[in-house]
């Protein structure tokens, strides 16, 4: 238990450093845009860049834990979008929306953090695959399910052009193909580069969650939705056990791979719930209060999977 506590309370201790931190200054908002900026832009890429590319080539290369956890999100994305159909009486733009916030994890501020403080070096590909491939899948449904509703006028062309450079010019999925590239020609890059990026990735962790904390005091809550009492059990608790059930199935995914996978599937809805909803101007106070109780509610969930995991519990 002492382990538990010693891996938990930083993690959320950051956090609750920048819920306090936003709830007293008396700061404007748009001074955490370059603190969002640097996290999304230097210090997780630098993060996800270094220990990819010095990853044997070998480990990289496992498809079955790829589909298996994009099919998992996909299928949870599924059952939330479902639900907010029948909820919102056939709404696709507001169920779209629902089904993000069911099935998109927190996997870019509080992924990275969790799992290698958890877990260590060895969660880092397993992590990188889960936010590509999760973004690749979500970032492709939001805008065709949008277009579907009629909430945006994009033709096909523009479409397709808008989520292939939403997909592949995000700066965690250039930085793990680079690392990716780096790794299959060995490509050593110099001491002072080496040690630039050391010091960037030590900083990706505390920085992503004191700014998650800031953005999430930001958010007002002024009325909690029914349907969270649905949407928040689908995200925090069915996910990850889905997750387990298929991998362990598989019978082929390294342990420290199926709990790295399990961490992020426990996760609280991301902040780009809100941020899309926004963009659509659907749900957007809806989707503030999901990312907000689903972050606390959260404190929950990842503590005892955390539990499970570090008292080897788990059916794997």
């Amino acid at each position: 238990m002492n382990d538990l506590f010693t891996l938990a309370l930083p993690f959320f201790g950051l956090i609750l450093l920048g819920f306090l931190s936003g709830k007293i200054a008396s700061l404007p908002e748009a001074g955490l845009t370059w603190l969002n900026f640097f996290v999304v832009y230097i210090a997780l890429p630098s993060l996800f860049f270094r220990l990819i590319s010095q990853t044997p080539l070998e480990e990289l290369n496992n498809w079955s834990f790829v589909a298996a956890t994009t099919a998992t999100t996909y299928v949870v994305f599924c059952l939330a979008f479902a639900f907010g159909l029948w909820k919102t009486q056939g709404n696709m733009a507001e169920a779209t929306i629902q089904g993000l916030a069911g099935s998109y994890s927190n996997i870019g501020y509080m992924g990275p953090g969790l799992t290698l403080a958890a877990l260590g070096p060895a969660a880092t590909v397993p992590t990188a695959l889960i936010f590509c491939f999760d973004s690749v899948l979500l970032f492709t449904l939001i805008p065709i399910f949008m277009a579907l509703s009629g909430t945006d006028n994009k033709n096909w062309r523009e479409l397709t052009y808008y989520v292939l450079t939403k997909v592949f010019l995000h700066p965690f999925i250039v930085a793990t193909i680079l690392g990716v590239l780096a790794a299959a020609i060995d490509i050593q890059p110099p001491i002072w580069i080496d040690t630039m990026l050391k010091i960037l990735s030590g900083a990706a962790a505390p920085c992503a969650l004191f700014a998650m904390g800031v953005a999430v005091a930001l958010r007002k809550v002024r009325r909690i939705p029914a349907e969270l009492g649905i949407l928040l059990p689908i995200k925090l608790v069915l996910h990850p056990l889905l997750l387990l059930a298929l991998l362990s199935f598989l019978g082929t995914v390294p342990p420290v791979w199926i709990h790295t996978a399990i961490l992020m599937a426990c996760l609280p809805p991301a902040a780009n719930v809100f941020i899309v909803a926004q963009q659509y101007d659907v749900y957007v106070e809806r989707a503030s209060s999901a990312v907000m109780l689903g972050t606390l509610v959260s404190v929950v969930s990842v503590t005892f999977f955390l539990y499970l995991i570090t008292q080897n519990k788990l059916p794997i």
